[in-house]
């Protein structure tokens, strides 16, 4: 039995579309005061629904009119990682937590991504009030990112239980099963409908989970938890 249960953030107990949407809609009014951009939330939201990332901004400045010079770019990427976020934990997810604490589990959390953004959704989802710890890589920098073993090793120094009471559940093959496993951890993925990484495919026999799951009510059939 998992006595540790060790989640991942993004699309594991909330959708990062919705994280994307808000910050979008920080990004629109941000232009709006700053530029007299009207729209360019909702641009920015049909680019990333037809699967643009990375020059997205880019693309919204030249759909604009406006050429997209990199200072400007880089202060709309601070606006979206540091606004607040308007999300909210998945009716799964909920479940899922009130279920592993009536079970007696632990529960705890690795992440990755920009500080100021990790950060800021931990805050806006309260995750401090069921998981300990709430570990955000970028606290050490990006080469400590999954899947560097630091914040697994971080979990078990905290608890300090052996490595088969711990299980990882997270979305993301190309990166979030290759350490668990090197511990002798178990893992879960959660291949959320809709979710960032749900088409992807482990690279090689690394980066698969034990068992897969859609959603975390059917992990916590596989976890067996009351």
């Amino acid at each position: 039995m998992a006595g540790v249960i060790v989640l991942d953030l993004d699309d594991t107990l909330y959708l990062e579309r919705d994280y994307a949407r808000s910050g979008f809609t920080a990004v629109g009014d941000h232009l709006l005061d700053r530029l007299g951009i009207a729209g360019a939330g909702d641009r920015a939201w049909c680019h990333f629904e037809q699967g643009r990332r990375g020059d997205l901004f880019n693309r919204v400045l030249s759909d604009a009119g406006v050429a997209p010079d990199p200072d400007l770019i880089r202060d709309l990427v601070e606006v979206y990682r540091t606004h607040r976020p308007a999300i909210r934990l998945l009716p799964d997810a909920e479940a899922f937590i009130d279920r592993a604490l009536a079970g007696g589990r632990t529960l705890a959390l690795i992440s990755d991504g920009p500080i100021a953004a990790q950060s800021a959704k931990a805050e806006a989802l309260d995750l401090r009030r069921w998981f300990d710890p709430v570990i955000l890589t970028d606290t050490w920098g990006r080469a400590f990112w999954k899947p560097h073993e630091r914040a697994y090793q971080a979990v078990m120094d905290r608890h300090g239980r052996p490595a088969e009471d711990y299980v990882y559940i997270g979305d993301n093959p190309l990166k979030d099963f290759h350490a668990p496993r090197r511990l002798g951890w178990n893992t879960i993925r959660v291949r959320r409908p809709g979710g960032e990484h749900a088409a992807a495919e482990a690279t090689g026999d690394a980066g698969l989970a034990a068992h897969e799951a859609r959603d975390l009510i059917e992990t916590a059939t596989l976890l067996k938890l009351p």
